[in-house]
């Protein structure tokens, strides 16, 4: 084992003994999805659960209602690659950060979290923030949904084909959306601009997912240079 293992071997085993499993041995862990970072389901581990997560890469949790350790996707192939387990403060929580294989959820949806509770959102809160909390939802729904399609791979989905193609084809298709939305502003048809302008976004989200640059760092770089001191 090369030093850097051992060190890391070493960190692990420290962080595991600091951990507070509850008064029945177990933690609550809440996994998350690591490309779009929506929250998936929740779960119980248990020592051994986590041993087998750590050593397999996959999602293993203890099954309060069976009273057994399950692998999720070991029945259905819905696994959860891990990339990254982060506990809480008070070392009694996991989040565990995954790449989905398929839907997390045992009714077919993406995430166990898909029913609502309808709320009336608070003026004040709308007006502090300056931003329409719905106007974007879209983009973000986007996002998750082509992620989803570069895991599953639908047959006959155009996102799938694009990314079967890989890069040059997505790049190729960026640079003509571009092109005609560049036409449709020089002819002054707001309306043809309109769905080229949709059509250049989708291809532009297609293209962050390839390249694993969530949707979030392009609005934290517009946020950091909208708070910039201007120049004029």
């Amino acid at each position: 084992m090369s030093e850097d293992n051992k060190e890391i071997a070493q960190r692990r085993q420290e962080a595991v003994a600091g951990i507070r499993w509850n008064e029945a041995g177990l933690l609550p862990a809440v996994i998350q999805d690591a490309r779009t970072l929506e929250v998936l389901m929740f779960a119980y581990m248990n020592p051994e659960s986590l041993e087998r997560s750590l050593a397999s890469g996959q999602t293993w949790f203890w099954s309060r209602s069976r009273g057994e350790l399950w692998h999720k996707g070991g029945t259905s192939g819905n696994t959860q690659a891990i990339t990254s387990i982060h506990y809480d403060c008070d070392s009694d929580t996991l989040l565990v950060k995954v790449v989905p294989e398929g839907p997390a959820c045992h009714t077919g949806e993406n995430s166990c979290f898909y029913r609502e509770i309808p709320l009336d959102a608070p003026a004040a809160v709308t007006e502090a923030s300056g931003v329409d909390t719905g106007r974007f939802a879209v983009l973000g729904e986007l996002e998750r949904v082509i992620a989803e399609r570069e895991v599953n791979r639908p047959e006959g989905a155009y996102t799938t084909y694009l990314f079967d193609k890989g890069v040059d084809k997505i790049l190729k298709k960026v640079g003509e959306e571009a092109s005609e939305t560049i036409i449709a502003a020089k002819n002054k048809d707001n309306a043809e601009l309109r769905l080229e302008v949709s059509d250049l976004i989708y291809h532009l989200l297609v293209l962050l997912q390839e390249r694993k640059l969530p949707l979030d760092e392009i609005l934290d770089e517009l946020s950091a240079r909208h708070e910039r001191p201007r120049r004029d």
